[in-house]
């Protein structure tokens, strides 16, 4: 048996790279930004990035932060990157000298570019709050800091954008809408004192449902990986006879490391908050929250042994979980356990793991503990 470790993701390149055309297919001449922050949504930063580099169909990469961008460069990706959170002062330089772009809403930054002496443009992209009362600026302090920056020759505004409140858990595009004439009134007034190159608005599920929303670039996160941002997203896309076919690219796997038997009334784990009704045969499988199986999964969730669930029997543990082999046949040592994923004619998908949890298939891919070895498979 190869040595994997005790716990494993393997990601299809293939699915990857069929999400990337069904997603290209829908964009006409708009740029495709796939989002690859927090780890490509469990995906892993490097080993995504690097298949979107190879596809040639992938014109930007978006970050959450510095290093995630210097990361990718140290990996010699040369793709534009831009990033979209907070950046610390002091690590702009590093940003700029690596040809990464970054977002700018405030003053401060400004006045901190204005100290800095670099031989290269700072790029900077500009956002514009339209409605989801995060990061941005609009109306007149918006154009106040784009003549601010406009006074530092260094600083090229080389884009602007929003970012759409509801419009992935809607099947109601109101709001969007309204987001999205503001949007296009403070471009119009911006670019009378300057033009913005690339303008974007598009989360994966406006670039699916709604072209008008594409501008010059989308910036596609969860489609990119195969997964629909919400049952809404996907019930629209259906009755806007939208053809795109998205594939999930993540599995998640690991052993069972102990079989053993116990009889009928035996407490299970901590607390005890589960005995089991009838003489059984318990799994011991060595992850648990730590490696982001969550907790709240305990007595509820499933796995897949031999191609047939197997119940989760009290609480998970920090790095073990307890499941019930009772009804799966042939069970034993160094079975290879699916937490999240197919086997044999089953499957358990993130999304079913976030109904369980009251959560959103991001949080459940995203969580996966990003020190667990990502693994390509090219094949499947």
């Amino acid at each position: 048996m190869k040595n994997l470790g005790k716990t494993w993701v393997e990601v299809s390149k293939k699915n990857i790279l069929h999400n990337i055309g069904e997603i290209r297919g829908l964009l006409g001449g708009a740029k495709f930004m796939a989002v690859v922050k927090s780890n490509a949504y469990g995906h892993g930063l490097l080993e995504i990035s690097k298949i979107c580099a190879e596809s040639k169909k992938v014109d930007w990469l978006g970050v959450d932060s510095v290093e995630e961008a210097l990361a990718i460069r140290k990996a010699k990706i040369k793709l534009p990157i831009l990033v979209l959170g907070y950046i610390p002062f002091e690590e702009l330089k590093k940003a700029i000298e690596n040809n990464i772009s970054f977002v700018a809403y405030n003053d401060e930054l400004l006045s901190h570019l204005a100290k800095m002496k670099t031989a290269k443009k700072i790029k900077i992209h500009l956002k514009i709050e339209t409605g989801i009362s995060r990061q941005g600026l609009a109306g007149e302090e918006l154009i106040s800091f784009a003549k601010k920056a406009l006074k530092n020759k260094n600083i090229f505004i080389e884009g602007a954008y929003t970012h759409f409140a509801n419009v992935d858990d809607t099947t109601d595009f109101t709001y969007a809408k309204k987001q999205l004439d503001a949007y296009e009134k403070n471009i119009a007034e911006l670019e009378k004192i300057v033009h913005i190159p690339v303008k974007h608005t598009a989360s994966s599920a406006a670039t699916i449902n709604y072209p008008e929303t594409h501008f010059d670039m989308v910036r596609t996160g969860i489609s990119l990986y195969g997964l629909w941002s919400s049952k809404e997203t996907k019930l629209s896309s259906k009755e806007r006879k939208i053809k795109i076919d998205l594939r999930p690219a993540l599995s998640w796997k690991t052993l069972l490391v102990q079989v053993k038997k116990v009889e009928s009334g035996t407490p299970i784990g901590y607390g005890l908050t589960e005995k089991v009704r009838r003489d059984s045969t318990i799994g011991i499988l060595p992850i648990g929250y730590w490696d982001g199986y969550d907790r709240g999964l305990s007595n509820i969730g499933e796995v897949l042994v031999r191609g047939e669930r197997a119940k989760v029997l009290g609480r998970i543990c920090m790095n073990m979980t307890i499941v019930d082999l009772t009804d799966v046949k042939g069970a034993r040592l160094f079975d290879e356990v699916v937490l999240l994923g197919k086997q044999g004619n089953e499957e358990i998908t993130a999304d079913e793991i976030a109904g369980k949890l009251g959560t959103i298939n991001y949080e459940v891919v995203t969580r996966i503990n990003p020190m667990i070895s990502r693994i390509i498979d090219g094949g499947k």
